[in-house]
């Protein structure tokens, strides 16, 4: 597989988004910002409209305009006090009616929308790897030199208030890390896809590690071998790859959810074990 460059170059690539969503996905779960993902993963189609129609490149005009719809959905739900999730719902039917209308009036029916739905993840370059590389460690480290701020924000908001913690800027940076993580995923698993990627990880590791440290490691493992065993099937099988990786995705989660140890079942099976051992040294003494 890996003799092909266009297979190296996807899995580089694939790597690299897929260790970037895993860490910000722990964030996501516990905020609850899973259908914020959703939103402006789908805001993305407004953003490559205006792109075509304008005549620039469609990435660069998705980025402006998700990170837009990102500081939109936290400016109307703290100051315009509407919940967040109907914020998201208008902001997100918007931008979907507006990629339709600005399709139509540019007469691009010849364009790949195929592409940014589902993604491309075999016809990556090398310039697409080093954009994904550079967001990417921009992402990462905003995520570790203010790791103390996003924790404290996304568990207890009002608490880090007190604290003194400038809770506004790290949900806002929040929000706009993963705008930007999303529209460098897109070319890879597309708009409809790419959310998976930013749950499904953080899900998993949730149900089977006890503190954020666990579930961030589970999260990260998850989608390295999501990517790695995606792209193979992909490969062996010649099926979609994106479809693919988050298919692998979804069944690492299952696996998760039937080894997580709040499951009666395992409970019983720990406890047993536990027993167990506790036995064999209380009778070597």
């Amino acid at each position: 597989m890996l003799a092909h460059g266009f297979m190296v170059r996807a899995l580089v690539g694939g790597l690299l988004v897929g260790v970037v969503c895993s860490v910000f996905s722990f964030f996501v779960n516990v905020r609850r910002l899973a259908f914020a993902g959703e939103g402006i993963a789908h805001a993305a189609f407004g953003g490559v409209a205006i792109g075509i129609l304008a005549g620039i490149n469609t990435m660069l005009a998705a980025g402006a305009f998700c990170v837009l719809v990102a500081l939109g959905i936290g400016w109307f739900s703290r100051k315009g006090r509407i919940h967040e999730d109907t914020v998201i719902g208008i902001l997100f039917s918007a931008s979907m009616a507006l990629g339709v209308v600005l399709i139509a009036a540019a007469h691009a029916y010849n364009v790949d929308l195929m592409s940014y739905l589902f993604g491309s993840i075999l016809a990556l370059d090398w310039n697409d790897v080093i954009i994904l590389a550079v967001v990417s460690t921009l992402a990462v480290a905003f995520a570790v030199l203010f790791f103390k701020e996003l924790l404290f924000t996304v568990f207890d908001e009002e608490t880090a208030t007190a604290s003194g913690i400038p809770v506004s800027f790290a949900y806002y940076g929040l929000l706009v890390a993963i705008a930007l993580i999303i529209v460098v995923s897109i070319k890879l698993i597309g708009i409809i896809l790419v959310s998976a990627l930013l749950v499904i990880p953080g899900a998993a590791g949730m149900q089977l590690a006890k503190n954020y440290k666990g579930v961030m490691a589970i999260s990260v493992i998850c989608a390295i071998c999501s990517v790695v065993l995606g792209l193979t099937f992909s490969f062996k099988y010649d099926i979609a790859s994106g479809a693919s990786i988050v298919l692998v995705l979804f069944g690492l989660f299952i696996i998760a959810l039937a080894l997580s140890p709040r499951r009666p079942y395992m409970r019983a099976l720990i406890n047993r074990l536990k027993g167990k051992k506790a036995g064999v040294e209380y009778g070597g003494q």
